[in-house]
């Protein structure tokens, strides 16, 4: 099963639980069926389309990332360039986060409006073409739409557990007794669990692409699994003390450690298997 079907699999049984709580609140609550499914999709589009517009300017801002021009960084405009030919894709922006951290990520609501983010940390570590595997990595995230697709996948589990909360307080869950508070409360404590464990093998998958694709991009795998290495030994050696843990998906390696057993969850696939794939694609020269 190819990365595409799987993650749409994901994605489809995301909406299902979505849908599967709106039914449980509406017969707790003595609501309307179509009532409360309306009222879940309202406030997944209103939530989707806010995060659709804002997200990328709120995740450079918390990392205080600079856009840099070509005239200031013309090596790395040429490799970003000449990888997003490659993919087929409008060049991003381009963008230095000032931290030690070596790492990387792209943001932005579209292959047109996106950005391409490394640190400062990252450049000083990352020798050209383990960059440039790392740059291919955040531009096939750009081409397969990844950041839309953890979006919404991080808005409907908001939207399963603010339905949760929302039946747990509202007077109209006594009308159909302690069962149905049982059942509510059930819900609270096992559907966010399974929305993240549907959310993390959402990103493993996008993961695993991402580094298919920037080996096949950059056509440098060995080198992109060189820099994966660098990266996890530095990550557990100097971890990011700012930002916002709930966006580690971004980065290429977790770049957060010890933060909290959701944060773990919600991370990376291993970063030894996510090598030893690479390295298998360099070895075939399937690439």
């Amino acid at each position: 099963m190819s990365g595409r079907v799987r993650t749409l699999l994901l994605m489809l049984t995301l909406t299902g639980l979505l849908m599967l709580v709106a039914f449980g609140v509406s017969y707790a609550l003595g609501m309307n069926l179509v009532y409360a499914l309306t009222l879940a999709a309202v406030l997944a589009v209103i939530l989707n389309f806010a995060t659709y517009w804002y997200a990328d300017r709120w995740v450079l801002r918390i990392y205080k990332a600079r856009i840099v021009s070509e005239e200031e960084d013309p090596r790395l405009h040429r490799m970003v360039e000449r990888l997003a030919r490659n993919a087929g894709i409008p060049k991003p922006k381009v963008a230095i986060v000032p931290v030690e951290t070596p790492n990387a990520f792209a943001t932005g609501r579209s292959p047109s409006k996106s950005v391409v983010a490394v640190t400062a940390g990252a450049r000083e570590l990352l020798d050209e073409e383990e960059l440039e595997g790392v740059l291919g990595h955040e531009i096939t995230h750009i081409k397969n739409w990844d950041m839309l697709i953890n979006t919404i996948a991080a808005v409907i589990g908001a939207v399963v557990v603010y339905l949760l909360w929302f039946s747990m307080f509202a007077e109209g869950g006594r009308d159909r007794g302690g069962g149905a508070s049982i059942l509510l409360l059930l819900g609270l404590l096992v559907m966010p669990f399974a929305m993240v464990l549907i959310r993390m093998a959402i990103s493993r998958a996008r993961e695993y692409s991402a580094d298919e694709g920037g080996a096949r991009i950059s056509r440098k795998p060995l080198a992109l699994a060189s820099a994966l290495r660098k990266l996890e030994v530095a990550a557990r050696r100097t971890p990011l003390r700012q930002g916002n843990p709930s966006t580690s998906q971004m980065f290429i390696v977790n770049p957060f450690r010890n933060v909290s057993l959701v944060n773990l969850l919600a991370s990376h696939p291993p970063t030894e298997e996510r090598i030893r794939r690479l390295e298998e694609m360099g070895r075939s020269g399937a690439f």
